[in-house]
């Protein structure tokens, strides 16, 4: 193992998941309010009851990053008909830059139905991280939206047959 990749175990955030995830999220997204300047965005603000709620919610899957017993990254997964929406992509402050959020990415691939045909993405229109990470694996700019203060660009993956469904046999 590099010092670049981390070790981790991916698999769908349960309930009991639901305080760490929570934490998680907080710290990771603390740094990317610090960017906007504003401590306001949606993932500072959820509860958590209304995590809960997600988390349970049809056509959401969360997955989660576990280095041992700890949670380490986590991404939402939104799906509708044919299109996968991913958000709130959170990776520990102490762990980025090691290719985490990039395993998680990947990961959501056997995760969608049979059918899916376009994955988008939104984050900050800052997040120069995040951004060249999509970028880098075949995600394309679409537009961007603003939202309140904040500006969110959309990206957008156009998915090949062989790409989806093929552990979603569950």
């Amino acid at each position: 193992m590099g010092r670049m990749s981390a070790d981790v175990s991916i698999r769908p955030v349960s309930l009991d998941d639901a305080g760490e995830l929570l934490t998680l999220r907080r710290a990771a997204f603390v740094t990317e309010a610090q960017v906007y300047g504003d401590p306001s965005i949606p993932p500072l603000t959820q509860t958590l009851s209304q995590l809960r709620a997600d988390l349970v919610a049809e056509g959401v899957i969360t997955l989660g990053a576990w280095s041992g017993h700890r949670l380490v990254g986590s991404i939402r997964v939104l799906l509708e008909g044919t299109k996968a929406t991913l958000g709130r992509l959170a990776v520990a402050p102490d762990l980025q830059g090691r290719g985490i959020g990039t395993q998680l990415l990947f990961a959501v691939l056997p995760h969608l139905p049979e059918g899916t045909e376009e994955i988008w993405v939104f984050t900050g229109q800052d997040s120069v991280q995040n951004l060249a990470m999509y970028a880098k694996h075949g995600y394309e700019h679409q537009y961007d939206r603003t939202a309140g203060d904040l500006t969110y660009a959309y990206l957008r993956r156009i998915l090949g047959d062989h790409e989806v469904g093929d552990n979603a046999k569950a």
